[in-house]
């Protein structure tokens, strides 16, 4: 069955909702023979893929061809481009553009944004012109720099109740679904409880109606820190530099390639 937006809308309040991030055909198709519902093509990728620091040198260009690679490994799961920082906030037009290359070039699904009530407007747009979107409020990492660093959101009364009003007007807008990253538990659960639209958490609590996680953090392929809201399902990192040394050796002794190896 392929996933589509509005049967991903169609879970709230049915079944908890889960959601990868995935880069190139090969995780992709991992994660869709999983049965994930939803891959997310991350601007994160900027840090696990092509080394950058941040997600913000990360290009429209560099993000259509990562999704273009994801929609070809993927049979089922809705495929979820994120736009990156500048591909939107110019203007209408330009966003409406970008978010066509996703669907015309890259065969995306659907796309995701960042920001509140000052991206209601254009989600708006995006949506009558039948671009599904992704909401995302909390940490919005292309506002890391005005944010002075990955905090958690909605600590006190006033910043609750900016995100629950940033919330209402995305869904008013016409978002799918809306990510709630790095937000208090009790204000994730509030904020779920408060919309018809599903809600995917990334250290946002229990209480949301789904939850997205990072391919290489949930594998511990990294082997690097990762925040307090990571889950490692496996430690791959390990695993496979033991493996790329056993190989490095044998190579090295005449181990490898034996002759069940050779013509």
């Amino acid at each position: 069955m392929k996933w589509t937006a509005s049967k991903l809308k169609a879970l709230k309040g049915d079944k908890k909702i889960s959601m990868v991030t995935a880069y190139d055909a090969l995780t992709a198709a991992l994660v869709d023979d999983a049965g994930i519902p939803a891959i997310l093509v991350g601007d994160s990728l900027g840090m696990t893929v092509l080394g950058y620091e941040t997600t913000l040198p990360v290009s429209m260009d560099e993000m259509v061809h990562h999704t273009a690679a994801v929609a070809r490994g993927t049979r089922n799961a809705l495929i979820i481009a994120d736009m990156p920082f500048m591909s939107y906030q110019p203007s209408k037009a330009m966003a409406l553009e970008n978010a066509g290359r996703f669907l015309k070039e890259a065969h995306a699904d659907a796309v995701k944004i960042e920001g509140g009530a000052i991206r209601a407007e254009l989600i708006e747009s995006l949506v009558k012109n039948g671009i599904p979107v992704l909401g995302h409020i909390g940490l919005t990492p292309q506002s890391i720099k005005e944010m002075g660093g990955y905090k958690v959101q909605g600590k006190t009364s006033e910043q609750a109740r900016e995100l629950m009003d940033d919330a209402m007007a995305i869904e008013q807008a016409g978002a799918f679904a809306l990510v709630l990253e790095c937000v208090p538990a009790p204000l994730g659960e509030m904020i779920s409880k408060a919309l018809t639209i599903p809600t995917i958490g990334i250290g946002a609590g229990g209480g949301c109606d789904g939850q997205v996680l990072v391919f290489t953090d949930l594998l511990g392929i990294s082997g690097k820190p990762v925040p307090k809201f990571v889950k490692h399902y496996a430690h791959l990192h390990a695993q496979i530099v033991e493996a790329l040394n056993t190989y490095k050796s044998e190579v090295e002794s005449g181990a490898f390639p034996a002759d069940e190896h050779t013509y």
